[in-house]
């Protein structure tokens, strides 16, 4: 791996998990330049890819988790800049991510409750630090690309979704309708994946070209008086999210905007396949949906990884 450092090397760590799905704030300098954040983004991917496999990979992770990289904003109006990445890439947003950065802020003690503007690679959101320790997020513009998109799956046949839009690229499957429960994740993860394998064969993408690594299951909630409808979401790394997904939730809202079944204000609530919970609701600007997510984040730890380059596994074992 290039540009890895050849002597032994300390990350300062903070960890917390939103839902149940973790993320990882690496609160340390990493030159990156003082370009926008996109342009800060393909320079960490390209000179500090080993920050990511790092804290993202085991031995000192599992594929779950989400990395953040604190960067100085570019906005003298806004409080930080943000890099999110996983197990195998970097990423555009970060729903669930940017409210654990916002919850580990304020656990630092350099953030008070209020409005928090948050700059990311995929553009400016608006996290809200609430009295209750709840966070909002006010996300990037999401919208539905395509409807009623044909799949053939092998093994598992015809599948229809939608391909919408929510910060990263998203498959909402509409057929089969399918029963989520935490017992089959299994069985959900080997579907989800066989969908995503024939989306990439297929060569069928979002937006000029956007990849479409996201792949999302929805169905009736556990709970039907807590929530309006339960998922199951692919990450790009292999593993599902164990929250409801702040940008899987925006995409889905987006949908339901587009057919109607959401009204501007109106909150939908959206179980993961854990059980927890995000409250989500969109306003109209310019002709565009925003989405607004709240949720809950704890921070569960705060520790100095080592990285040794005489350990073979210094820069993280690749996953499968």
């Amino acid at each position: 791996m290039a540009n890895t450092p050849r002597s032994v090397t300390t990350l300062s760590v903070i960890d917390s998990h939103t839902g149940g799905e973790p993320t990882r704030v690496i609160d340390q300098e990493i030159d990156l330049g003082a370009g926008p954040l996109s342009e800060r983004r393909t320079i960490f991917k390209k000179k500090f890819d080993w920050v990511r496999s790092s804290t993202c990979t085991e031995p000192r992770a599992s594929d779950a988790m989400v990395g953040a990289l604190l960067t100085p904003p570019t906005n003298p109006d806004a409080t930080a800049g943000v890099i999110f990445f996983n197990n195998v890439n970097v990423l555009g947003m970060c729903g669930h991510g940017t409210i654990g950065v916002i919850a580990t802020l304020a656990h630092l003690g350099r953030i008070q409750p209020g409005p928090h503007r948050i700059e990311t690679p995929v553009g400016d959101v608006l996290a809200t630090l609430h009295d209750n320790g709840e966070v909002s997020v006010r996300n990037v513009a999401s919208y539905r690309y395509q409807a009623d998109v044909e799949l053939n799956v092998p093994g598992y046949g015809n599948v229809v979704g939608d391909i919408a839009y929510g910060g990263n690229w998203f498959f909402l499957v509409k057929s089969p309708a399918m029963e989520l429960k935490y017992s089959d994740r299994d069985e959900l993860l080997w579907f989800t994946k066989a969908i995503r394998k024939t989306i990439d064969k297929q060569r069928i993408t979002g937006a000029s070209e956007g990849k479409i690594d996201h792949i999302e299951l929805y169905g009736l909630p556990q709970n039907e008086l807590a929530a309006d409808s339960r998922n199951f979401v692919l990450c790009p790394g292999g593993e599902y999210d164990r929250s409801p997904c702040g940008t899987g939730t925006s995409a889905k809202v987006a949908v339901l905007a587009a057919e109607g079944k959401l009204q501007p204000g109106e909150t939908w609530r959206q179980e993961s396949i854990t059980g927890s919970i995000f409250h989500a609701s969109y306003a109209v600007v310019d002709d565009q949906i925003i989405p607004t997510i709240r949720g809950s984040a704890f921070v569960t730890g705060v520790s100095q990884l080592i990285i040794d380059p005489a350990d073979r596994f210094a820069f993280g074992i690749p996953p499968r």
